[in-house]
């Protein structure tokens, strides 16, 4: 699964998020590569039909050359680097969080049946405005400029 929360003044805040099955075939790759991530927020810039800034975690794949590269090519994205390690300041850490506690004690049957709950729960996500804008609320960002 690969998330962000979108913010634009004046709309409500989004939860626009990807999944990924991995079934564990020779070759099938584990993880999101940098194109995923990229597609993920090529969709959001349609979605906003606005400039990007990105705040992002340092993720192997965040920080490859091949995803400077992806973003160096995008003039409407602007990515900002959060440090080391600090889960505290990542909103999209707050839903996972709440979408595994929504899963405890629950046994699925099939990896197509959990990836099936895990995408209901994040789709309810992303109508609970106050609960995506309280997940920000929690990092102490301000967002607002100086």
């Amino acid at each position: 699964m690969a998330a962000l929360i979108a913010l634009r003044p004046g709309l409500r805040t989004r939860l626009c998020y990807t999944t990924r099955i991995h079934r564990g075939r020779k070759g099938e790759r584990k993880s999101f590569s940098e194109r995923d991530y990229i597609a993920l927020i090529d969709s959001v810039h349609q979605q906003l039909r606005a400039p990007i800034i990105l705040v992002w975690d340092r993720l192997n794949t965040h920080i490859s050359a091949a995803m400077r590269d992806l973003i160096a090519a995008r003039t409407w994205l602007t990515v900002f680097l959060l440090p080391g390690y600090a889960p505290d300041l990542n909103p999209v850490e707050a839903v996972w969080s709440q979408v595994k506690r929504s899963l405890a004690n629950l046994c699925a049957g099939s990896l197509d049946r959990l990836a099936a709950l895990v995408r209901n729960r994040l789709k309810s996500l992303q109508y609970r405005t106050p609960t995506l804008d309280g997940f920000i609320a929690e990092t102490g960002l301000h967002l607002e400029p100086p």
